[in-house]
């Protein structure tokens, strides 16, 4: 627990802090009964094949196996990964997890028949299935969307050929994650003690925060001059991800590589230009806000490793467990007294595995699956960072626990493009009460810093990568093969517009955009600033308009994926396609800014 020197095994920690799996499965005999089920539907499912357009019923009765599969295997995959996350170490509970994985995919491969038979079936014979079956109704909007999708589909042996491929697409990502994750090693820094420390891309963020800049300007260095020596290479994965991105949209009749990633969620492209359009606009601040910072470290020039030193030390607390459920509620208070009941729910009936044991899983984290109640993982340590770390896993437990509640299996989850908003609104509520109760200049700097820092990373960074995605993935579109240098160019001069003369660019940064996974999920990345900025806009309306914003959010957590992710938001008070939320968001770091330059006088 906090402050103790030895972390405890797994054993050793007290039940009551630690998440009940059994609410799942109350013993590992019936997981294996689950297990054994789950291979029988599987089964089943595949003898579907080649059913689907003969009746309402055929059609009906397919689905219905799939969403009864899909529950039976949640559970089974959910169960067996938390039980091996515990403690890694666990070699049981990792062939569990193994087993479950293995049952997944062959769930998957029986049901890869299912979206091309509905796709076969003609547009009026869908129709007259729904008026035929009344239980089909349900599933409309689900058939919506697969139907949506007949003018990228094509021939069952080109579809094939393309389905062959999956693999060597791919090979890029793979091929990025051995070189950095297995092969690349760094060489050691010295640390604040003036010792020899070892350099990971873990440990360069903790790096990068501390308060000795020696120990900052090492880290950065020796980091980006072994992405450098490898930059060729990484250049060559990436440019093979950027063509075979455009290669399946070109193929599938898409416009642009940028159409094809957004079509799946029904999102416009206005979105994603509005974007990078609302940041230019205001890069004015971010320069402010590097001036402001590199004034108040009493630097004569700020580097590229300064940006993520906080202005202050973190206030120094030993917050407990139980204080910090107290903190998280009265924070989160504005929503009401149904989610915050819901939310001490959670904190009382071992929802949660709280401190970290030899051998636990790292980070934090929520999950679970229909319809039980929701699971996060934490490995709390008694500071600030750990309260605002709760609360937001709380928010992503919460938004699948209204889901799960209001919706049926097929419509639990909900899409990418809103995953993080219940998350960041739970932070955005906490950090205005916290603020409200700061007890001195140093809590009110760093939760200012805080806040800033959550912008400039979230919004401003995440736009940046945006930006550069777009324009990597337009010199593929027009013929063009990236290479180390052009990207490393294109990287420096993002940098340079969006942080402005007062930093000091580097060499290193050149080589920066090398080490960024997300570039191998294309246009993933913009969605943390649109996100972020729908969560700024929400917790606002809740905080000043109450009871109208509080039912609209409430029903909003409620939609799941039962609506396009814009519609569910547009429903809640916020729409995307605007430009005013991620306005709001930027008017929100002028707002900090001014007070930070106030009191730091």
């Amino acid at each position: 627990m906090p402050g103790k020197a030895k972390t405890p095994e797994r054993n050793d920690v007290d039940p009551r802090s630690t998440w009940r799996l059994e609410d799942l499965f109350e013993t590992e005999q019936e997981w294996e009964k689950a297990f054994s089920r789950a291979g029988e539907m599987i089964e089943a499912a595949g003898g579907m094949k080649g059913t689907l357009g003969e009746s309402a019923g055929s059609l009906l009765k397919c689905l219905k196996l799939s969403d009864e599969m899909g529950e039976l295997l949640g559970k089974v995959f959910v169960y067996a990964h938390m039980k091996s996350h515990q403690d890694t170490r666990d070699n049981a509970a990792r062939a569990m997890a193994d087993r479950a994985t293995s049952l997944s995919v062959a769930a998957s491969g029986a049901e890869s028949f299912i979206m091309p038979e509905i796709l076969a079936i003609p547009a009026d014979r869908i129709e007259a299935f729904m008026r035929s079956e009344k239980s089909l109704e349900p599933y409309r909007f689900f058939l919506e969307r697969i139907i949506r999708q007949r003018p990228h589909v094509l021939s069952e042996k080109e579809e094939a050929l393309l389905a062959g491929s999956g693999e060597m697409a791919n090979a890029p990502e793979t091929i990025f994650s051995m070189l950095t994750n297995a092969d690349m090693t760094f060489p050691d820094i010295v640390d604040e003690q003036g010792k020899n420390a070892p350099l990971t891309d873990e440990l360069y963020g903790v790096y990068l925060q501390s308060r000795d800049r020696a120990v900052r300007k090492d880290a950065y260095e020796k980091l980006f001059d072994t992405y450098g020596s490898f930059k060729n290479t990484l250049a060559a994965s990436y440019g093979a991800t950027l063509r075979s991105t455009r290669f399946y949209a070109s193929s599938r009749n898409y416009p642009s590589s940028l159409e094809s990633s957004l079509f799946a969620n029904n999102i416009p492209v206005s979105v994603y230009t509005s974007l990078l359009d609302a940041v230019h606009s205001r890069l004015d601040q971010l320069h402010r806000y590097v001036s402001i910072k590199k004034k108040a470290l009493n630097l004569d020039n700020i580097a590229m490793y300064d940006l993520y030193v906080p202005l202050v030390e973190e206030p120094d607390a030993n917050i407990s467990w139980e204080k910090a459920c107290e903190m998280v509620l009265e924070g989160l208070s504005p929503l009401g007294e149904e989610y915050c009941r819901t939310l001490s729910k959670g904190f009382s009936e071992r929802w949660i595995d709280v401190y970290e044991n030899r051998g636990k899983r790292s980070g934090a984290y929520s999950w679970g699956t229909w319809p039980v109640h929701p699971y996060v993982l934490l490995n709390f340590n008694g500071k600030i960072r750990d309260v605002f770390t709760l609360a937001h896993e709380m928010g992503h437990a919460l938004h699948k626990h209204y889901s799960d509640i209001h919706q049926p299996f097929i419509y639990a989850g909900h899409s990418i493009f809103i995953a993080e908003v219940a998350s960041t609104t739970n932070e955005a509520l906490l950090l205005g009460s916290l603020r409200s109760k700061a007890r001195n200049r140093q809590e009110s700097v760093f939760l200012l810093n805080y806040l800033l820092e959550q912008i400039r990373t979230t919004v401003f960074r995440q736009t940046m990568f945006a930006e550069f995605e777009m324009a990597a993935h337009d010199m593929v579109a027009e013929g063009q093969a990236p290479t180390a240098d052009t990207l490393g160019s294109l990287w420096l001069e993002l940098n340079e517009k969006y942080y402005g003369t007062a930093i000091e660019t580097d060499e290193g940064i050149r080589n920066e955009w090398s080490r960024i996974p997300h570039f191998y999920s294309p246009f993933y990345v913009y969605q943390y600033a649109t996100g972020y900025s729908a969560a700024t806009a929400l917790s606002r309306g809740i905080s000043e308009e109450g009871e109208p914003a509080r039912k609209r959010y409430l029903e909003f957590l409620g939609r799941g994926e039962s609506a396009w992710p814009i519609d569910v938001l547009k429903d809640a008070g916020v729409d995307m396609t605007s430009p005013e939320p991620v306005a709001q968001t930027l008017d929100l770091f002028k707002e900090a800014l001014d007070e930070l330059e106030n009191l730091l006088g």
